[in-house]
């Protein structure tokens, strides 16, 4: 993408004004993606991204300027424009580079596949979650791939390629009768190539969207009060990564904006909870060679047995918080700077059995699957609707109810976690912040958590 002595060249400009290091950040990405309503393709869309960030620091201030054309001249201006902006010290000159390459060509890349097999995948998600009932009003489904190639090289000799190859598709049913219309979605993607759809099926990720719009379009509202809740596996996993995960970003840390700040070393959950941020699980749609400032990714254990063990950080955090960087830096692409974020986030696996949850719950909710919300990182203050819900009743589930939402804080919820399942389902999602939109993954095995407030809009059932 870039020769090791146009870099140097590069960073040797971006350094010209005394800063205390320099990085040069370049990307080729395609992308594919192809909507479907109602069996019509509603369009078909390619996309190809090309360009670079230069990124220069001085102590904990960072200038980047981005540019859309990769050429020497061009980069030289970008990097002089990025100088112009720094007042330093000593001028630095980079080390030499020690090249590295991570990532690998997918066995059957995006580029080989053409919009009828994209189709066709869609398709067979499309017709399972139609076929399901003649209260389906509307079916819908999207696919994209992505084959991202980037190069990240700095003034401290790194000088790292990572290729990722992704690939996600999501059906989203609506359920209409008696007036009424509830919404269900499922997806299915992973890091590789279009080899990850072989043997897959995609008539499940259908039907499961259909279900879901079938039993909520027929279930009562949800009650309201302070309840034991179960939280499913998969997406259960979005309450840690939003009302936890976050907090425990270099991104919240390091500004002292976090309800987990000074707090290494000391419980801050029940003792079943251990936590994982792993961007380094094959195939995962959240993994990476290497993080978005060319460190090798790694498993960073964040909470073990209850007590905080790490936070995840990029360079500007360590550099604010005196700690190892651990391969967090993430961005959606050169148009962004980069910071702490998440990959595979996840509660690891317990011993808890899964029924026995629900045998010994006596009152309270099922939380099946999770959907959007709200949280505050600094209080840890969160709110998030369930999008498959059920109501239990003398260790029995009495009926599905809608308009659900969970309401609390992520410290208490850590805290008030009393059973931990021995499965462990990840799903696939994208993350927005201040570094753009990302692919993630959240997970955890089926857990429960004492005491929660549920809101609701309905009567005692």
């Amino acid at each position: 993408m870039i020769r090791p002595d146009t870099a140097e060249r590069v960073l040797t400009a971006a350094l010209q004004s005394g800063g205390d290091f320099a990085e040069i950040f370049l990307e080729d990405t395609e992308e594919n993606t192809v909507h479907m309503i109602d069996d019509k393709v509603e369009n078909a869309t390619h996309s190809h991204s090309h360009g670079a960030g230069i990124r220069v620091l001085t102590g904990t201030n960072c200038v980047y300027v981005y540019t859309g054309d990769t050429g020497e001249t061009a980069l030289l201006r970008a990097a002089a424009a990025a100088a112009a902006a720094v007042k330093g010290g000593d001028i630095l000159r980079p080390q030499p580079f020690v090249p590295r390459q991570y990532g690998r060509a997918p066995a059957v890349p995006a580029a080989g596949v053409d919009n009828p097999r994209r189709i066709a995948l869609l398709r067979a998600g499309y017709q399972a979650a139609r076929q399901a009932s003649a209260d389906i009003s509307q079916v819908s489904a999207n696919i994209r791939d992505e084959d991202q190639r980037i190069l990240v090289c700095n003034s401290r000799g790194v000088f790292a390629e990572d290729r990722r190859t992704r690939a996600l598709l999501a059906v989203s049913a609506v359920a209409s009768g008696g007036g009424e219309v509830q919404t269900g979605q499922q997806s299915f993607g992973f890091g590789k190539g279009y080899e990850g759809f072989d043997g897959a099926d995609l008539a499940a990720v259908g039907r499961k969207a259909a279900d879901m719009a079938l039993t909520m379009l027929r279930a009562p509202e949800c009650p309201a009060g302070q309840f034991p809740v179960v939280i499913g596996p998969g997406f259960g996993g979005v309450i840690f990564h939003e009302a936890c995960g976050h907090s425990l970003e270099a991104t919240s840390v390091a500004k002292g904006n976090s309800e987990f700040c000074g707090k290494l070393g000391q419980k801050i959950a029940d003792k079943r909870v251990t936590a994982v941020d792993d961007g380094t699980i094959p195939g995962a749609w959240g993994s990476l060679g290497i993080d978005d400032e060319g460190t090798p990714t790694r498993k960073n254990v964040l909470i073990e047995h209850g007590v905080l063990k790490g936070y995840m950080i990029d360079l500007l955090g360590s550099i604010r918080m005196g700690m190892p960087v651990t391969g967090s830096s993430r961005r959606e692409s050169y148009c962004y700077a980069p910071t702490s974020r998440m990959t595979n986030t996840y509660i690891a696996a317990g011993e808890d059995d899964d029924e026995e949850m629900l045998r010994t719950l006596g009152e309270g909710l099922y939380a099946c699957s999770m959907g959007g919300g709200s949280v505050n990182p600094l209080t840890g203050e969160f709110n998030f609707s369930v999008n498959e819900g059920y109501w239990v009743r003398d260790g029995r589930i009495l009926c599905p109810v809608r308009g659900a939402t969970l309401i609390g804080k992520g410290s208490q919820v850590l805290q008030r976690i009393d059973r931990v399942g021995r499965g462990q389902t990840l799903s696939p999602g994208m993350c927005g912040s201040v570094s753009g939109s990302v692919p993630v993954n959240v997970g955890q095995p089926q857990i429960r958590v004492r005491e929660l407030t549920v809101g609701g809009k309905g009567e005692a059932l």
